[in-house]
């Protein structure tokens, strides 16, 4: 590898300023710093866990797209993790010479706002999509605002406004719009290939330079924190007050945020975010999509990566039951040496996953579905609009000329201290028609594969009852029939 120059400060584009920052703690969050710093107080804190919104800014960042605007939340989005990025505040939005912003002066019209303390979050996520969709659908708009919370104005309001901020002005003519090509050019000069290390011994920040200067920084550190989307890290910080030092922040490596296909198969970097990823998923395997608008509101959707999600091992993450039942497979790297494993070994126990000191994931590789195979996900949470996770079902089912099942992977997630397959239930299917009665009597092993817990996501009773109706489900689903029984709460215990 060749020599890396390093650098020990942070460039970025504050609204319409030039920052360098020299000093900068490995846990500082971007919320604190606008708010303590820079007395940018339109930013709000709510939650400090990234779901109510009431932080959000837009942050700018290059792609091959060229320069992307998305909104995230400033409370769980680090300093160290904005390194040649542009990013606007509430205070940066401008109208006409004496007059709000379009996306403002939409709020006032419409009566958008009552207490006012939600409403810099709202406006910020509107701007962010009225840049991309100025005459945005229903739809559209409430999958922009999903991470928005609001206590008392309700959102008819608000969803009356998103509609009428065109009637104001041109998305077009927005000083956005208008300062694109400037802003590009200051961003890609920040760019100049150097790694980023800021503080010393224990207390440390590092940007790698490229991947291979990741792959080789975390194979002499291997005990670093390594920080892509800061979604579950940014909460251990904010909720837990762990120390993460040193932290390794990897969420600007190119060389991580590629998607290609080849062969049939998807391969995507481990610092693709869900966002990033969304279009090509939902086109090629349609079932993830309406999955992948749950995940989440937007701005974590914006920061959040797929590949985050498996290597933080969490038992309910939402990604790796459906990539487990497609067959994925994952490819590890320690410095210059990779290994592929298929996706469901990986996870080994609570907390423990098969990866050696120094050792992270680098991409993951998914099968598209063949057109005679049936594939399905399904999320179960208290209310359609949570994020919560009580139980998540994956299933992907070949069958054979004469009906029987020829292939089958059921997955699931919630149901054990780990993402896992059902085992046994599988095998009380391969082979069998797939019918009432070979599902009926394969529910039954639901028992010897699964010992759900309870918490306060939901009963162990009622996870074993969630998980036999999604396979049930899924049945009637691929069989076009109506429910032909009925688990009882009974029979799931």
């Amino acid at each position: 590898m060749a020599k890396v120059t390093v650098r020990n400060e942070i460039r970025f584009i504050l609204n319409g300023s030039d920052v360098v920052l020299t000093s900068v703690a490995p846990d500082a969050t971007l919320l604190d710093w606008l708010r303590l710093d820079r007395s940018l107080r339109g930013t709000k804190e709510g939650c400090a866990e990234g779901d109510c919104g009431a932080c959000t800014v837009l942050v700018g960042k290059l792609s091959a797209g060229g320069l992307v605007y998305e909104s995230v939340n400033a409370c769980i989005r680090f300093l160290g993790s904005l390194v040649g990025t542009h990013v606007v505040t509430v205070e940066h939005l401008r109208g006409e010479p004496g007059k709000l912003h379009p996306v403002q002066q939409a709020i006032v019209d419409f009566h958008g706002s009552q207490c006012g303390f939600c409403t810099p979050g709202f406006v910020m996520s509107l701007y962010g999509l009225w840049m991309k969709s100025p005459d945005p659908s229903n739809a559209a708009i409430e999958k922009a605002l999903q991470g928005n919370l609001c206590r008392c104005t309700g959102y008819e309001a608000i969803m009356r406004a998103a509609h009428a901020i065109s009637s104001y002005g041109k998305a077009a003519k927005d000083p956005l719009a208008v300062e694109r090509k400037a802003i590009t050019a200051r961003l890609e000069a920040m760019h100049d290939g150097a790694r980023v290390e800021i503080g010393s011994g224990k207390k440390r920040l590092i940007v790698p330079a490229n991947v291979d200067d990741f792959a080789a920084l975390l194979d002499k550190e291997p005990g670093a924190t390594v920080v892509a989307g800061s979604t579950d890290v940014g909460l251990w910080v904010t909720k837990h007050m762990r120390d993460i030092s040193p932290v390794i922040f990897i969420g600007n490596l190119d060389g991580l945020r590629t998607i290609s296909e080849d062969k049939g198969v998807i391969s995507i970097g481990a610092g693709v975010t869900y966002s990033e990823a969304f279009s090509t998923l939902a086109k090629r395997i349609p079932a993830l999509g309406p999955l992948f608008d749950r995940i989440g509101g937007e701005q974590v959707r914006n920061m959040g990566t797929i590949g985050g999600n498996i290597a933080n091992g969490s038992p309910i993450g939402d990604t790796p039951p459906p990539l487990i039942a497609l067959g994925a497979r994952l490819t590890l790297r320690k410095g210059k040496k990779r290994r592929t494993i298929p996706l469901e070994t990986f996870f080994i126990a609570y907390g423990k996953q098969d990866r050696q000191p120094g050792e992270f994931v680098e991409s993951v590789h998914v099968p598209v579905p063949a057109k005679d195979t049936k594939f399905a996900v399904h999320k179960i949470t208290k209310r359609r609009d949570e994020d919560i996770t009580a139980a998540l079902g994956a299933f992907f089912l070949t069958l054979a000329r004469d009906g029987t099942v020829a292939d089958l992977r059921i997955a699931y997630g919630g149901m054990a201290a780990t993402p896992k397959r059902a085992s046994f239930v599988e095998q009380a299917l391969l082979g069998k028609p797939w019918t009432e009665a070979t599902v009926e009597t394969a529910m039954a092993e639901y028992a010897r594969d699964f010992s759900p817990l309870t918490d306060m996501r939901a009963s162990a009773e009622y996870r074993a009852l969630a998980a036999k109706n999604l396979l049930l489900r899924f049945f009637v689903e691929t069989t076009g029939t109506r429910a032909p029984f009925q688990v009882s709460r009974n029979e799931a215990a």
